[in-house]
This record gives C-alpha cells, structure tokens and sequence, in this order.
C-alpha cells in the first residue's frame, strides 16, 4: 500500500526520470478565486477536443489562446478578439501576468510540459486525457497538483454523467457481491499505425511544426501526424488504449476503489517500432482492497472480446464494461448498464441515489477553483488511472507477457529493460 506521505516524499518518479526533476519542484500555492468573478483562462489547444473545452469556457474571461495551427488559432481569435494570441505556450506562461487557470488541449506528448509550467507557476489545471504521454510524467504531475494544493481536473467528461453513477451505485451497495473480475471492451475504434513513406510531403505554411513536436524526437513533418493522426504514433500517442482506456478504465477504478496495480500482461501482435497496434489484450492484477477481493481487470481491443459475452447474451453490445460478480453481471457504456441474469435480478430494489448530479465535467472544476468542492477526476484520481492504462502500452512494447510493478519505486521490478520506456527525456529547448 502507498500512503500518501510516502508518496509525496519518496520521489519515485524523479528517480525513473531525472529530467523530470527541475519540473516536480514546488511551485507556489494555487489560489482560489472568488465567486462573484470569472475565472481568467489560458487555452492551450484551441481546436478539436480545445474547440469543446472552449465552447464548455466560453463564459468565463478567457485571456490567452494558444495553437501552432495558425488557422486554428485565427478561428478562436475571432471568437475571443480580446485574447492575446500565443504560438509557444512556454511563452504564454512566462509573459501573461492575469492568470488563474490554463486548459491544455494539445497531443498527448505536449500535455506534460505545458501542465507542469502552469502548475509549477500556481496556476489550476484541466488538462485532457490520457493525463501524459508516459508513467513517470504522469506521476510527476500528480505530484505537482498535490504541493501546490491546485484544482485539477482530467478531461473524462462521461465520469460527469448520470449513468456511470448509478452503476457505481450498484456496484458499491453489493448488487453483484464479489467482483473479482472485469472486462473492458471496445468495438470501432483504430488508432493503429506503422511505417511512414521514406519521403515526407511538404510541411503547410499554416502549421508550426517545430513547436508541434515539441518535447518528442525530431523528425521530418508528415500529414499522418496533424491534425489526428498522431495518436497512432508511440512518439505522440499511444494508440487506441491511450485514446480510449481513461474513459472506459474509469468506470471500474471507480466502482471499485482501484489505484496501482502489481502486475499488468498483455497479448498481441509483435510491437511494431513506431506504431500502435490494432488488436490488443491487456490484463492488470489488483491486490485486496480492504474487504474488497483481489481483482484482474483486462481490455479487448481491435476485435479481440471477452468470452463471456456470448454465454451471457450480450452479443449485441459493441463497447462497455463487464462485472462479473458472485451473484451476477453488470454491464454499462456511456449511457446504459444492465444487471442480469434477469431470474436473479427481478424484482431487485435499486439502491438509493446517493452520488450527486455532476453541474457538468467543466462546471466541476470551475466550481471547485471558486472555492466549491474538489472535481471529480483531479489529478490525484486521474494519476494512477493514467499509469494504469500506459503501463498496459510499456508491457506491450517490452514484449508482451506478463511484467510485475512496484508502483512505490516506479518500478519494473522482472524486466529491466522495459523502465526505459517509463519515461523519455525531451528534446532540448524542452526540459521545462
């Protein structure tokens, strides 16, 4: 078990990753703003999921814009004239002065440096998910939030609607005793990818690419990267269980009261050097939980599904999350869940609705910088959700098997070789 002191002073993740030190080191206290005035904001990423962030913000002040696509950029500046416009977030976070809280919306492999300078600078955060682009950043930023007592919040919107909480709900009032085991399964989505052409098409005048790669190696420009692409990259991404696995994945660790798992197994094709795979398993072993048993939790993805979904009649769901428990199943996507067999459940009385209405995944954070109560999917949630889920690409891109953590050391504690792929040391100019 990690307690939180030993957390906070063991300095795991500095140890896994020097270069990280200069950025875990405590920034100043993050202070709250009073109700009766907007909040002042700093979007980093302005289009795509930035777009949505923007529209959730649009009432409040919002005071700087950041994008290295120029067109993005001139779209939001029309919508916001009064802002100041930024190409190099380092640069925002050092010039503007009327700041209480930065949104970064970029790709994953800029989500580090651009949340641990508005941190380190007492700033809040809501930055999207998967948290970081590796383990240790992850944890670092965890780190971060908790010294500086920031408001922070991942972009998990869908832990803000009611469906998920009447299956935490469920879960928690006992309705299937037992759960020793969960499936998490995904149908349509593939962010796969490979080889790039030897030769790299002409990079657009609108994108400065330079300040798009940012901390990742450098690299000739290719148009498989920008806008979306880049997912499919391990430079950038992490394929479809780092796109998709925080949201999924959210739901057990939530019900279930989940934090570090010790070990985590993977099956698939043989890793590709540069992309991310198609079909993928991934197993995470669980310890006991005070009364609560130990628990494996696996992922399907790419048309891989668990077996049980056939013998159980649920065939037809495409994606969602599967307890299987003692005295039953539950099932649940973004909007439905489904406690069966029917001839056990009928006339079941639900629990009360004890989890509150969530003002909305913004609201919450916005609430909470304003002196409300702490938003749901802050960083300390948020940190181990996103281990979790990368440790499942470092098993993969290791070998595949099974490989055992120690997540009080930031650990591979049977397969050496996998820690490098723990963390990256960024490329110069990048070491924030």
């Amino acid at each position: 078990m990690i307690t939180r002191r030993g957390f906070l002073t063991g300095g795991a993740a500095l140890a896994a990753a020097p270069w990280l030190q200069g950025c875990a080191s405590r920034g100043p206290a993050a202070p709250r703003v009073p109700a009766d005035r907007k909040v002042r904001l700093a979007v980093v990423g302005v289009a795509n999921r930035g777009k949505d962030n923007l529209d959730a913000l649009a009432g409040q002040e919002i005071v700087a814009l950041c994008d290295v696509d120029l067109r993005h950029l001139d779209a939001a500046a029309k919508r916001f004239p009064a802002a100041r416009r930024y190409f190099d977030f380092r640069r925002l976070l050092a010039e503007v002065g009327e700041l209480d809280a930065v949104v970064v919306s970029t790709p994953d492999h800029t989500h580090y440096p651009a949340a641990a300078l508005a941190l380190r600078r007492g700033l809040h955060v809501y930055c999207e998910k998967p948290l970081t682009h590796s383990v240790a950043e992850a944890r670092a930023l965890q780190e971060l939030a908790a010294q500086t007592g920031a408001v922070t919040q991942m972009g998990t919107q869908i832990h803000s609607l009611p469906n998920y909480r009447r299956v935490v709900e469920l879960v928690q009032a006992g309705a299937l005793g037992r759960v020793e085991r969960v499936h998490v399964f995904l149908g349509g989505t593939d962010w796969s990818g490979g080889d790039l052409p030897a030769v790299a098409p002409t990079r657009p005048e609108h994108l400065l690419y330079d300040l798009w790669l940012g901390p990742a190696p450098e690299q000739p420009y290719h148009e498989a990267f920008h806008p979306m692409g880049w997912r499919r990259y391990w430079d950038f991404g992490g394929g479809t269980l780092a796109d998709m696995a925080c949201h999924f994945l959210d739901l057990p660790f939530w019900a279930l009261g989940l934090g570090h798992c010790d070990w985590v197994e993977t099956e698939g094709p043989a890793p590709h050097p540069r992309g991310a795979p198609n079909r993928m398993v991934v197993r995470w072993g669980f310890p006991p939980r005070g009364a609560r048993p130990a628990l494996t939790l696996s992922w399907h993805q790419g048309g891989a599904r668990p077996e049980e979904l056939k013998g159980l009649g649920l065939d037809a769901w495409r994606s969602g999350v599967l307890f299987l428990g003692e005295r039953g199943h539950l099932i649940a996507d973004y909007h439905r869940h489904e406690l069966g067999p029917a001839e056990v459940y009928r006339g079941y009385r639900r629990p009360p609705e004890s989890i509150p209405a969530s003002p909305g995944h913004h609201a919450e954070w916005l609430r909470a910088i304003q002196g409300g109560e702490a938003p749901a999917c802050g960083f300390a949630y948020a940190g181990p959700l996103t281990e979790t889920v990368l440790l499942g690409n470092v098993a993969f891109r290791s070998g595949g098997g099974r490989l055992r953590w120690d997540a009080g050391a930031l650990r591979i504690v049977d397969r050496p070789h996998a820690n490098a792929l723990l963390s990256r040391a960024p490329r110069a100019g990048w070491n924030v």
